[in-house]
């Protein structure tokens, strides 16, 4: 039986997980819960799972959930913190969007924890402090993107003799679409990615191609191997869910069906193999598998995001920080598509990196970006 802490369980990812969860009661037991503003579901969530522990980042939200719950809880990031590294837990899935998951995976892996990583913008901002720590620790870090766990899971036993990383990207809903027309997209459309069903800040980064540029970012850390070492590439079908290359000319690759339930139970499961409800795919109706190079002319973010990655110290914080705005602004009706890029640029090329910075450096950093990239939108 595995205890369990789900940092952002009223997520896409949290949600599914606590289905993973509902189906192997006698595997996995949730000790604790924490959400950004849901106090409704998380305290459903807390009631169905018999949680010990719950917590919120909000005050407001922490009166409704304290009302709803008899369990210990807490409000703020030091509470969401406390719950990460909390003695009785053994595996801390940190399924939060954003930055706002830096702090409580830093916390999980000074305590030495088992963390399921489905917060890719930890290694983006903070890889370089993290990974050392882990090692340092002896926390494992299992990631749930299905890409990395697909990396991971071709990677075991054969690490020292890999050549490169091809990472896939569905492409997103704007992959055949006209430069000319991208300027002129609304949210609804954005929102409407064709495989999978994700929150809508990663679905818009996915359009942009954003997401693959913070994804590269984190395989980097997560497998050690150099940038010109991972190639994107286009796979619309998103049935190869990534690739490793070997010294030798051969390939493995991880295939499955479109379903985040699939990497968030192997990180649950780890290093065995548990049954699963998910659909199976079925190779003999599957067709043809597509693969081409991204265009970096329609979707720059990417080539923006692996420029801060190369860059390293608080640029790839600054570029994550400036991002999440720009997206927030996207959907709101404040920011055109392509101006979501454009602002992020602009924080970059305003920023003056800090090398080798400390976790209260980048955490300054993340907050500097975004005044600086409302500031630049409102202008």
């Amino acid at each position: 039986m595995k205890r369990v802490a789900i940092i952002g369980s009223t997520g896409s990812i949290g949600v599914q997980a606590l289905d993973v969860i509902r189906h192997n009661p006698d595997k996995l037991k949730v000790v604790a819960l924490a959400a950004g503003s849901n106090a409704r579901l998380l305290a459903e969530q807390v009631a169905e799972f018999k949680a010990e522990y719950a917590a919120v980042s909000d005050s407001a939200s922490y009166r409704e959930l304290n009302h709803r719950c008899e369990c210990w809880t807490g409000q703020g990031m030091e509470a969401i913190a406390f719950l990460a590294s909390l003695e009785d837990v053994d595996l801390v899935l940190v399924a939060v969007s954003g930055a706002a998951g830096i702090y409580p995976t830093y916390k999980a892996v000074a305590a030495g924890k088992t963390v399921g990583l489905a917060n890719k913008e930890s290694l983006v901002a903070a890889g370089d402090l993290i990974m050392p720590l882990a090692e340092s620790t002896g926390s494992t870090i299992l990631p749930v993107d299905s890409e990395h766990s697909a990396i991971f899971q071709c990677l075991q036993g054969e690490e020292k003799w890999v050549s490169r990383i091809w990472l896939t990207a569905s492409g997103g809903p704007f992959r055949e679409m006209e430069a000319s027309r991208l300027g002129l997209v609304t949210p609804e459309e954005a929102l409407r990615h064709p495989r999978w069903n994700m929150g809508k800040k990663i679905t818009i980064d996915s359009a942009t191609l954003m997401n693959k540029g913070l994804e590269v970012i984190e395989a980097h850390h997560l497998f050690a191997v150099s940038y010109d070492q991972i190639t994107v590439v286009i796979h619309p079908q998103s049935v190869v869910h990534s690739l490793v290359e070997f010294v030798d000319g051969s390939f493995l690759g991880h295939l499955g069906v479109p379903d985040m339930r699939i990497p968030i139970q192997y990180a649950f499961s780890y290093p065995e193999r548990w049954g699963a409800s998910a659909e199976r795919l079925d190779l003999l109706h599957l067709g043809a598998l597509d693969f081409s190079p991204p265009d970096i002319n329609r979707f720059p973010a990417l080539e923006l995001a692996l420029a801060a990655g190369r860059q390293s110290g608080t640029m790839p914080a600054v570029m994550n920080a400036a991002n999440e705005i720009a997206v927030g602004c996207f959907l709101e009706g404040a920011l055109g598509f392509t101006g979501i890029v454009s602002a992020v640029e602009k924080v970059m090329g305003h920023h003056q990196t800090i090398k080798n910075p400390d976790l209260s450096e980048i955490l300054a950093a993340d907050a500097w970006a975004r005044e600086a990239c409302i500031r630049f939108i409102k202008e």
